[in-house]
């Protein structure tokens, strides 16, 4: 059994993940198998006004490491017979936003990260970590911003 499988087969066996968690954390720990930097999941369940449930937002150091992150979520997709995802941004590579409608991942360069500050426009959702086993581990908005202080202005 692969990672990803590993990771599906566990989050099914736990009643509180919904399959849009689920699929979120799959999709964050696919970011992290391909190295990506400061990988935050936010949950935006509970906001009324919100376009999904999750974003999953990551930071690509080059336009390699985007496409190929792009290519593992894409490939993972296809793997499992999930629907297919509509993809938006493949061409530039410095901003690839794949939806999957409920979650929304975003994978930036740092300038677009830095620029746009999609956690702090989202500051009302819940941020999550995703560790190598893919438990998610809960962070205030202000470690968030501590967090990414590298590459976010305050």
């Amino acid at each position: 059994m692969d990672k990803q499988e590993k990771i599906l087969a566990e989050n099914q066996t736990t009643s509180k993940n919904t399959d849009s968690l689920k699929l979120a954390i799959l999709n964050a720990q696919l970011c992290n198998d391909k190295l990506a930097e400061d990988v935050v999941v936010i949950d935006l369940s509970g906001l009324e006004s919100a376009p999904a449930d999750y974003f999953v937002v990551s930071t690509a150091n080059s336009s390699s490491q985007m496409d190929s992150i792009a290519e593992n979520i894409l490939r993972t997709s296809r793997d499992y017979k999930l629907i297919p995802p509509r993809i938006e941004g493949r061409e530039a590579l410095e901003w690839v936003l794949i939806d999957y409608f409920d979650v929304v991942i975003h994978l930036m360069n740092p300038e677009v990260r830095t620029r746009f500050k999609i956690e702090k426009l989202w500051g009302d959702g819940k941020f999550f970590t995703v560790d190598d086993d893919a438990n998610l581990t809960e962070i205030s908005y202000e470690d968030v911003l501590e967090f990414y202080s590298a590459t976010l202005e305050q």
